[in-house]
C-alpha cells in the first residue's frame, strides 16, 4: 500500500506528501499502527483534520538524538507518550518479574521502549530540540498527573510534570484538549487554564485568587501525602469527588515549593462529535515499515470500540479514572460503517470479535437525568446500588449488534471486551440475545471475588450476583441447544483479602464447578483507590487498618488459585 494511507515517519515519507516541516511530532512507545484503538494514531489523525501536518516517531531509542529529529524540528511542538500502557506495566508483572514480550511492538518483542519511557522520551526531546514545546500525554502521563504511589520504586513520586519538565500535560481522552494547546501555541497564547491538562502554576505563594484557576481545591502537598498514609488517603478520596467534568474544581498541589494546577477534565465528546473521530482516515494497519506483526493489532483488528468511559468506578481499574465517569457511545450508523469497512479488508474473516469498549453493555446507557449529572460527585453509578437514574435498558445495545451482524460478509458478532453481569442481569431481553448470537463458546466475566467484604471495597456487585448470572445464562444456553460457559477472571492479593479469604474463594470456585480463565494479582497503579489502600494499609472509608498482602504472602495467595483442579467436564 502506498505510504500516503500513514503519517509520515521519515523525511522521505515527508517528502513525498511535499512537506518541508512537521506542525506537529508525536513520539510514541508503541510501534505505529494507525488504528483508532492506538492512541498516537488517533490523536495524529484527529489533529491532521485540523488542518496540521502531523509526523510519527515511534520507540525512538532514547540513546539516539537522531531518532528523535527524524522528522526535524516541528513548527509547533512535540507530543510524547509512552504508549498504550504505562511503560512499567508493560515492563513488569505484579510479582517483578521482567515479561517476556511486549504486544504493541514489532513481533511481539521486548526492549523496544525503555523503563519510564515518558521521562525519557522528554529528555531526549529537549536535549535534542532546545526551546521546542514538549506536551505529554496518554495513560502513564494521565495517572501521574499528580503525586502517586509508584509500586515499582515503593515511593511515593512527584507529578509526572515536574519531574519530565514537560510544558503541559493532557489528561484522559485528549481530543479536545490537544486541539485547544495546538491553537494555542500556534497563536502564542498561554497554554494555562485548559480543561483536561495540568500545567506548572508557579512557585509557593502565587495568586490562589487568579481568575483563570476557576473555583480550586488545595490537595495536601506532596510532602505531605509522601510522609503521611492518612493524607494520602485524602488526597486519593479528593481527586475521585473532583473527577466529574460537570462540577469539578481546578485542583492545586504544591511540591518542593512548586505547583501544579490540574484543571477540570474536557467535557465529554459528543456522538456526533465520537463518529467524527472514528471516521477519520485510518490505514487500519501497522505502518509498513514493519516487517512482522505487531500482537496487537492482531487482537484488535476486527474489533469495534462503540463506548468510551465506565460508570463502574471499580476501585482498582484506572480506564474510568482516564476516559472518565460519563458514559458516551457512537451512533449506530457510525458503528455499522466500520464494520462495513472492516468486513471489506484483506483480513476480515467474517468474525466481528467484539463490539464494545470498557464495558461493553453500557452502550445506550448513562445517567437519564441531566440535572442530577451537573451536582452528583458519586465516585460510581453502580455501587454500593445501581443509581435509579443510570439507563438500565440494553435495547440500544441490542439493536447494535443485530445491525452489525447483518453486515453483509459478517458471519458472527461477538462481546468479548467484558459486560456488567449486574447490569445485564436487569434485561432478561438482551441476556437471550446475548446467549443466543453473540458469544463464541464462553462468555468471560470478572467476579474478581467471593468474598462481600472485599468485593465492597473493589466496588463490585457480590457473589450471589454472579452465581445467578452464571446460571441463568448457562440455563438459556442450554435451551438453545448451545454448549456455553461462563470463564470468570478472579483477582488475588487485594488490599483486605488475607489467605483465607483466597481460600474460601478456591473453595467456592470448586462447588460452583468453575476454574477461573485469569488469575489476576492486583498490580497497585498510579492513582487508583485500591493503590491508595495498599500503600496506605487503611480502609478509605473509615480509616481503620487494613491487612496488606506484600512479598511472599501475595505469592502465596496467587498460588492458592493456581493450583485449582481443572474444570470438570460435562
Amino acid at each position: 500500500m502506498c505510504p500516503h494511507n500513514w503519517l509520515p515517519t521519515t523525511r522521505s515519507e515527508m517528502r513525498e506528501l511535499g512537506w518541508d516541516s512537521c506542525d506537529v511530532v508525536l513520539v510514541s512507545g508503541d510501534a505505529y499502527v494507525d488504528h483508532p484503538s492506538f492512541g498516537t494514531a488517533l490523536i495524529g489523525r484527529w489533529l491532521e483534520s485540523l488542518g496540521y501536518r502531523v509526523g510519527i516517531v515511534p520507540q525512538p531509542d532514547p540513546a539516539r538524538a537522531s531518532d528523535f529529529l527524524e522528522l526535524g524540528r516541528p513548527r509547533l511542538f512535540v507530543g510524547v507518550s509512552s504508549g498504550a500502557m504505562d511503560s512499567m506495566v508493560n515492563h513488569y508483572t505484579a510479582l517483578g518479574r521482567r515479561r517476556s514480550d511486549d504486544a504493541y511492538s514489532e513481533g511481539g518483542r521486548a526492549g523496544l521502549r525503555p523503563d519510564r519511557a515518558l521521562l525519557r522520551y522528554v529528555n531526549a526531546v529537549k536535549a535534542a530540540m532546545p526551546g521546542v514545546p514538549v506536551v505529554i500525554g496518554g495513560i502513564e502521563a494521565s495517572l501521574r498527573r499528580l503525586s502517586h504511589y509508584d509500586f515499582w520504586s515503593d515511593s511515593v513520586r512527584k507529578s509526572i510534570l515536574l519531574d519530565s519538565k514537560a510544558d503541559i500535560l493532557v489528561c484522559g481522552m485528549g481530543e479536545k484538549a490537544i486541539a485547544e494547546v495546538a491553537a494555542r501555541i500556534g497563536s502564542g497564547a498561554p497554554l494555562f487554564g485548559i480543561r483536561g491538562t495540568a500545567v506548572y502554576a508557579g512557585e509557593a505563594g502565587f495568586d490562589y485568587s487568579d481568575p483563570g484557576l476557576g473555583e480550586s481545591a488545595i490537595l495536601p502537598s506532596h510532602e505531605q501525602v509522601s510522609s503521611s498514609g492518612s493524607e494520602f488517603m485524602k488526597m486519593t478520596r479528593m481527586l475521585e469527588r473532583e473527577s466529574s467534568p460537570w462540577n469539578a474544581r481546578t485542583l492545586l498541589q504544591c511540591a518542593d515549593s512548586r505547583i501544579v494546577a490540574v484543571f477540570p477534565p474536557q467535557l465529554p465528546m459528543s456522538t456526533e462529535e465520537l463518529d467524527l473521530v472514528y471516521a477519520l482516515p485510518f490505514a487500519r494497519m501497522p505502518h509498513p515499515r514493519y516487517r512482522e506483526g505487531v500482537p496487537a493489532f492482531d487482537m484488535i483488528s476486527c474489533s469495534i470500540t462503540a463506548v468510551r468511559g465506565c460508570a463502574g468506578g471499580c476501585s482498582f481499574c484506572a480506564l474510568g479514572l482516564h476516559q472518565g465517569r460519563d458514559v458516551r457511545s457512537r451512533s449506530e450508523e457510525s458503528v455499522v460503517s466500520e464494520a462495513r469497512t472492516i468486513a471489506a479488508t484483506d483480513y476480515f474473516g467474517g468474525t466481528i470479535t467484539d463490539v464494545g469498549g470498557p464495558t461493553a453493555n453500557m452502550y445506550g446507557l448513562g445517567c437519564s437525568s441531566p440535572d442530577a449529572m451537573m451536582s452528583c460527585r458519586r465516585p460510581s453509578c453502580l455501587f454500593p446500588s445501581i443509581c435509579p437514574r443510570f439507563r438500565r435498558d440494553h435495547s440500544a445495545y441490542g439493536r447494535l449488534l443485530g445491525s452489525v451482524a447483518a453486515v453483509k460478509g459478517v458471519r458472527h458478532v461477538f462481546v468479548s471486551s467484558g459486560i456488567r453481569h449486574d447490569l445485564a442481569a436487569l434485561d432478561p431481553a438482551f441476556c437471550e440475545q446475548l446467549a443466543r448470537e453473540h458469544v463464541g463458546g464462553h462468555l468471560k466475566l470478572a467476579p474478581e471475588h467471593s468474598s462481600g467484604r472485599v468485593l465492597k471495597l473493589m466496588r463490585k456487585p457480590g457473589w450471589e450476583c454472579f452465581r445467578e448470572f452464571r446460571r441463568d445464562f448457562e440455563r438459556r444456553s442450554f435451551e438453545l441447544g448451545r454448549e456455553q460457559y461462563v470463564l470468570p477472571y478472579v483477582m488475588a492479593g487485594f488490599p483486605g483479602g488475607s489467605q483465607e479469604d483466597m481460600k474460601r474463594l478456591s473453595q467456592d470456585l470448586v462447588r460452583e464447578g468453575l476454574r477461573p480463565e485469569q488469575v489476576q494479582l492486583f498490580l497497585p497503579t498510579p492513582m487508583t483507590l485500591a493503590t491508595a489502600m495498599y500503600y496506605t494499609g487503611l480502609h478509605p472509608d473509615t480509616g481503620e487498618r487494613l491487612f496488606v498482602a506484600r512479598g511472599d504472602s501475595r505469592r502465596r495467595q496467587l498460588e492458592v488459585l493456581r493450583a485449582l483442579p481443572p474444570r470438570p467436564r460435562t
